[in-house]
């Protein structure tokens, strides 16, 4: 699945804000963090601040803190906000000749969509947060026995 450059930022800012309710942040601080514009970070910030997801304080000492609840609030929730999600991406019906294939492409292809939303749909910010917190990325693998295979 590949999401809007707002759509991104939005997920960047919520993640960040969520880490730390209590803190308050600036646009700047988190555009800084991620390498993204702090102009474009400012109207996604105002789009959560709509959908209630964060609070904004203005003036000196101002910035964003998160005001959603991250145990309850899924990743879906907030590219909804972003995204056309319900988007019809079917297209045109080739001739006869190349119906089933087109017919089965469009079938796998909605089912993958549809278990992208639903995973999407059950990972809360909150445990989000704990994947992040674990780096399961960063684990290197010990590499196993080499297999070698004889030529022939």
């Amino acid at each position: 699945m590949r999401l809007q450059k707002a759509t991104s930022f939005a997920l960047y800012a919520v993640l960040e804000l969520a880490a730390d309710p209590a803190r308050q942040i600036t646009a700047v601080e988190i555009a800084e963090k991620y390498g993204i514009s702090a102009h474009h970070l400012a109207k996604v910030l105002r789009d959560l601040g709509r959908a209630g997801l964060v609070d904004a304080v203005r003036g000196v000492g101002g910035g964003y803190r998160f005001a959603g609840n991250a145990k309850r609030l899924t990743l879906m929730d907030v590219i909804r906000l972003f995204e056309d999600i319900s988007a019809d991406t079917t297209e045109p019906a080739p001739p006869a000749a190349g119906e089933d294939i087109a017919r089965g492409l469009s079938f796998v292809l909605a089912e993958l969509d549809s278990q992208t939303a639903a995973t999407l749909r059950s990972i809360s910010l909150s445990t989000m947060l704990k994947l992040i917190a674990r780096r399961p990325w960063a684990v290197e693998v010990e590499p196993g026995p080499t297999r070698r295979v004889a030529r022939r």
